[in-house]
């Protein structure tokens, strides 16, 4: 490529590893959250020994987060015409259902998880290197197949660019870099506030997949409406633009999108950052033993 070949393609380029990156760091710190708090809890319990059979489940579900990701996204590499269509479609509706249910879950289970673990860790302690192992791979495979899933959706429509993927791998890098920092004091980050704003931009990109899975399902003639438009700017809105590259790299738009599109991108942002952003109720505390008074207490 050529450096002003490259130079026009910088904004696309860009956009596609600023939206794949955006979810490598999430998911990837995330996941770094986790093995963190196993690690420290091992640490701290003078357990070790446990450390390595944490680090093979967490090497297994890595290779079973890779096998899915190259499987899915590059298996059906093959497939072309509508078929291929279809398939873009189902991983990008998969992709968006997996990736709603773990940002909502993320959102009221992150108070409870590290008591949470500590807890499964004890007990699989008692039971043995099996448990560990099994814990470890359960605890990181959950945040790792959503990540492949979502990257699976988001690439889709990338014409078999692969800085999508460079982007990923970047953001996991850096997710890494900032796990090992928390571990040994070097940084702190106000999670509730980091998680808020990345799961609110997520929801957008999420938004953005769903609606290219519709119109491939429509492409497939598994929907209705694609030919009926709900708006078409590309007159004036150039798609192959800095601005129109960016857009369509991280929030997949395009200049002549259908209805069914449009509605589908309107209605799940509004009700996904609805039960994203609504307040979290405190958890209910357990009432005190009322305290026998000093008089009570002292009479026989």
């Amino acid at each position: 490529m050529t450096q002003q070949a490259f130079a026009s393609d910088a904004p696309s380029v860009a956009a596609q590893l600023f939206g794949s990156g955006l979810i490598g760091v999430r998911e990837g710190l995330e996941t770094g959250i986790v093995v963190m708090i196993l690690v420290a809890f091992l640490v701290k319990s003078q357990r070790r020994e446990a450390l390595k059979w944490v680090a093979l489940g967490v090497g297994a579900a890595v290779a079973m987060v890779v096998a899915i990701f190259v499987g899915i996204r590059f298996g059906t590499s093959t497939v072309t015409g509508l078929a291929a269509e279809l398939t873009a479609g189902l991983a990008s509706l998969a992709a968006v259902v997996i990736v709603t249910w773990m940002v909502l879950w993320m959102r009221t289970a992150s108070r409870s998880m590290s008591g949470e673990l500590k807890a499964s860790m004890s007990r699989a302690l008692d039971v043995g290197p099996a448990a560990i192992v099994a814990l470890a791979f359960l605890a990181v495979g959950r945040e790792g197949v959503e990540t492949a899933l979502l990257m699976v959706g988001y690439a889709e429509n990338t014409s078999g660019s692969q800085w999508p993927l460079a982007g990923l791998l970047i953001g996991i890098a850096a997710a890494v870099v900032l796990t090992v920092l928390m571990y040994l004091g070097a940084v702190r980050i106000n999670f509730a506030t980091f998680f808020k704003y990345t799961g609110a931009l997520l929801v957008v990109v999420a938004a953005g997949i769903l609606a290219y899975g519709i119109r491939a399902l429509q492409t497939a003639d598994w929907l209705p409406g694609l030919t009926q438009r709900a708006f078409d700017i590309s007159s004036w809105f150039s798609m192959s633009s800095w601005y129109g590259t960016v857009a369509a790299g991280i929030f997949n738009f395009r200049s002549d999108p259908t209805l069914l599109q449009v509605l589908a991108w309107i209605l799940y942002v509004v009700v996904v950052l609805f039960l994203f952003l609504r307040p979290v109720p405190a958890p209910a505390r357990t009432p005190r033993a009322p305290q026998p008074s000093p008089d009570t207490a002292a009479t026989p």
